[in-house]
């Protein structure tokens, strides 16, 4: 077979072309001691650095308007140091709830109450000590029989107890932080996935009545997130499905979710996360892949920067 003949090939001007980048779209280097607003304002225009400013727009947007904003995430969130941010929003009124798996419940009580956390499993689960940590699982027990007894559930509880007995570093929870701020925070615990469920004295009947308590919780703040952002930060299972079964309730009862924005933040994109979070409840996804070490503090500059910007602009006078 001959070669292919090219001659008459139909071309155009490369100018009159569609283009996806263009010449303002690029990054800028910056210089030393650049402004963190300058460096976020140099960053390309492109993809990813793109998402991430329409992300930041609509969390100030949420805020100024009194949206619904709700944080929920994973265990690796809180272990990657991130927990500061989000109590930081928590604090500045940004966050509207907090919900959390039952390792990240974890992991937030241990820095709490002792400023460390994130066992080596590797090592402790030849000797079988993995997951025997006396007070973490105590305040379980507590919290929740607390928390179906009092019918507050185990955020709440947890928060409480946090309360009563002291913490040594109470600065680096975001259980405490809510409770304190007197915002829901929910955790939805999968039985025989944590390390206190291997703890005779931890109630699975009390476990599941407060977390049964903290579902129905959270359906009444779904309930409230038209025009809000729901950022689903590291949970690949369980805070998705939990979501889309809020969804459906709040749904079922009339209520309207027009104008959802659902946020996927993790370090690779999974199935439920990609379904359940971005396409199937929301009037807008985003998705921001990397390691949430960078991510989290990044989007919290990013959003700092933006409400500053904001609040400096000079108020138009009525003529």
């Amino acid at each position: 077979m001959k070669p292919f003949d090219l001659h008459g090939l139909k071309t155009y001007d490369l100018a009159s072309r569609p283009s996806k980048v263009f010449h303002e779209d690029v990054g800028r280097p910056i210089a030393p001691g650049t402004t963190i607003d300058a460096w976020l304002d140099s960053l390309p225009h492109i993809l990813a650095a793109k998402d991430l400013r329409r992300l930041s727009d609509h969390l100030c947007r949420a805020y100024r308007e009194g949206r619904t904003v709700v944080a929920a995430m994973g265990g690796h969130v809180i272990k990657t140091g991130c927990g500061p941010y989000l109590i930081d929003w928590v604090r500045r009124g940004l966050l509207s709830a907090v919900a959390m798996n039952g390792s990240a419940a974890i992991h937030d009580l241990e820095l709490g109450l002792v400023g460390k956390t994130s066992e080596d499993v590797g090592r402790a689960l030849p000797t079988g000590e993995f997951g025997m940590a006396r007070e973490t699982a105590d305040a379980f027990a507590v919290a929740a029989r607390a928390g179906a007894e009092g019918e507050t559930g185990l955020g709440a509880a947890l928060g409480r107890y946090m309360t009563e007995i002291g913490c040594a570093y109470p600065e680096l929870s975001l259980v405490l932080a809510a409770y304190r701020a007197g915002i829901p925070c929910t955790i939805h615990v999968a039985l025989g996935t944590d390390i206190v469920h291997m703890h005779p004295h931890v109630s699975g009947a009390a476990l599941g009545e407060a977390s049964m308590i903290d579902f129905r919780r959270l359906c009444s703040v779904v309930a409230t997130m038209a025009y809000g952002v729901w950022l689903n930060l590291g949970s690949a299972v369980i805070l998705p499905e939990v979501l889309l079964k809020a969804v459906s309730v709040v749904r079922n009862f009339g209520h309207s979710l027009d104008g959802l924005v659902t946020v996927n933040l993790d370090k690779e994109s999974r199935y439920r996360s990609t379904v359940n979070v971005l396409n199937r409840p929301a009037a807008e996804g985003i998705e921001l892949t990397g390691h949430h070490e960078i991510m989290l503090p990044l989007l919290h500059a990013a959003v700092a920067c933006g409400l500053a910007a904001a609040q400096s602009r000079p108020v138009a006078q009525a003529a």
